[in-house]
């Protein structure tokens, strides 16, 4: 069992950054976006409140967990969102999303 992934995370100003994420923690993508100091607002702190966690999943086969209501309804509201996006916030990192790739959205 793995007890960290790699992730890659491309912010709005086309950067490419390469992120180790423990797993064992229980942080989601916003979390490691954060703690890696990149470019997302998370305004509302993971709440699912404010949207400005907005990313587009770039990878294929990512296995992520179905977007919930609360998400479908905020991502829903904005002009910039597409069947990639998801709120950062509301992704848990687990071990089969090891070689994920995600871009921040821009504002």
């Amino acid at each position: 069992m793995k007890d960290e992934i790699t992730i890659t995370v491309t912010d709005q100003t086309g950067i490419q950054h390469t992120l180790m994420c423990p797993l064992e923690m229980g942080l989601t993508l916003k979390d490691i976006c954060k703690a890696y100091e990149l470019p997302m607002e998370a305004m509302c702190n993971g709440m699912a409140m404010c949207a400005t966690c907005h990313c587009y999943i770039l990878s294929e086969a990512a296995s992520l967990p179905e977007k919930k209501d609360i998400e479908e309804a905020l991502l829903s509201e904005l002009f910039t969102s597409n069947a990639t996006s998801r709120l950062a916030c509301q992704i848990y990192l687990t071990a089969q999303m090891d070689g994920l790739s995600v871009e921040i959205a821009a504002d």
